[in-house]
């Protein structure tokens, strides 16, 4: 049984909307750490469909427990209803629900009770080396972090069947777009475009709709947490920057299965392609769950010149490279952006084993790497 570094108790001052994909382990999480609690699976037909006929069931079943009750609601979204009672149970019992969902979509829509600042959300990542003993690097970089495919025998069967059952079929089922052949492509075009920079008009084309569509359409895969933007460090002192976001799959292995990628080998452009996306995916699971006010940006200039991570107000700057030695051409940008920001810790994570400092500029074997950002010591 792997430990998950989210601690669900350590959330509970308040309720929580428990935000994650399909398949990271919300439920196993929860049924491991709030033994206590009462649960109610809106995955199962017969509880979804007696609480969609008479949402006020919901209160009749949890008014008499105790106050400041732990109650799971799993996969609130396909009964966004039960919100008012919810509501009601908070005002009047101060209970404390953990309303788990695979999608914000639904939630978002007019109409639906949002509790008014009474939950407030809680993101849930895929696994990150912390919770994996002894990280198999090159299995995360292809397979992904997925609880499922990173543990399972035979992975590239089990994303198949992840993506064909669960993203295409759940965006169908929502009835999200209308187009379901030209978003089947754009999930092809989006994974060619993981880890670059978002150009609306070039995808659009590619997709044969608008760019509005496009830019909705990424929308839609953001809300039903299949993927996120990361903007770009704006800040301009001497070099003009680029001003648009990139775009990461939520999972590395889903990337890959829709780009075809499997066994990728080292020394490759797709390797490293993917290796930057795992060590980013990582970045991102840390700062959401230590709650950190910085924001996580890249940097890059209107001549080329790139850093594929900054952390804070230029706090931190990191370059992503899966070469398995650094050379000086591997922290050329590391050096323009110090030149521009000369507070910056610089640091560039790679597959060479050996730690060392390059002028002012930190190498990092990105094991190393991963467990210092886990010590708060990045």
């Amino acid at each position: 049984m792997l430990n998950r570094i989210l601690q669900i108790n350590n959330e509970l001052e308040s309720s929580i909307f428990l935000l994650g994909a399909r398949q990271t382990g919300k439920s196993t999480v929860l049924r491991q750490q709030l033994t206590d609690a009462t649960f109610i699976d809106l995955l199962d037909s017969d509880v979804r469909e007696r609480l969609k006929r008479r949402p006020g069931l919901l209160y009749d079943m949890l008014i008499d427990l105790p106050d400041e009750s732990v109650v799971v609601i799993d996969e609130i979204p396909e009964v966004p209803e039960l919100l008012n009672e919810v509501h009601r149970l908070i005002t009047q019992k101060n209970h404390r629900f953990v309303l788990c969902a695979s999608s914000a979509r639904k939630l978002k829509r007019k109409g639906h009770n949002t509790l008014g600042g009474r939950a407030y959300p809680v993101y849930f990542f895929p696994l990150v080396s912390a919770e994996v003993p002894d990280l198999d690097i090159d299995k995360a970089v292809t397979y992904g972090m997925l609880p499922p495919h990173y543990l399972a025998a035979n992975p590239p069967r089990m994303l198949s069947a992840y993506i064909d059952i669960y993203i295409k079929e759940e965006i169908k089922e929502e009835a999200l777009v209308r187009n379901l052949k030209a978003f089947q492509r754009f999930l092809e075009v989006a994974a060619i475009c993981d880890g670059e920079i978002i150009n609306s008009n070039n995808i659009a084309q590619d997709c044969a709709v608008s760019a509005t569509t496009v830019n909705s359409y990424f929308d839609i895969l953001e809300d039903t947490l299949i993927g996120y933007r990361i903007p770009a460090y704006t800040k301009v002192i001497q070099r003009k920057v680029v001003q648009a976001p990139k775009f990461y799959y939520f999972d590395v292995g889903v990337a890959n299965h829709l780009l075809h990628r499997t066994q990728l080998r080292r020394g490759t452009p797709e390797y490293g392609h993917a290796f930057e996306h795992l060590v980013i995916q990582e970045i991102m699971a840390y700062l959401k769950y230590t709650h950190s006010q910085e924001s996580l940006s890249y940097w890059r200039t209107y001549t080329g010149i790139e850093i594929d991570a900054v952390i804070g107000d230029a706090r931190v700057a990191i370059e992503i490279k899966s070469a398995e030695e650094i050379l000086t051409k591997h922290i050329k940008g590391l050096k323009a952006f110090g030149e521009e920001h000369p507070q910056s810790r610089r640091i560039v994570v790679s597959l060479d084993i050996f730690n060392r400092r390059m002028g002012e500029i930190e190498c990092l074997f990105v094991k190393d790497f991963f467990k210092l950002l886990w010590q708060g010591k990045i």
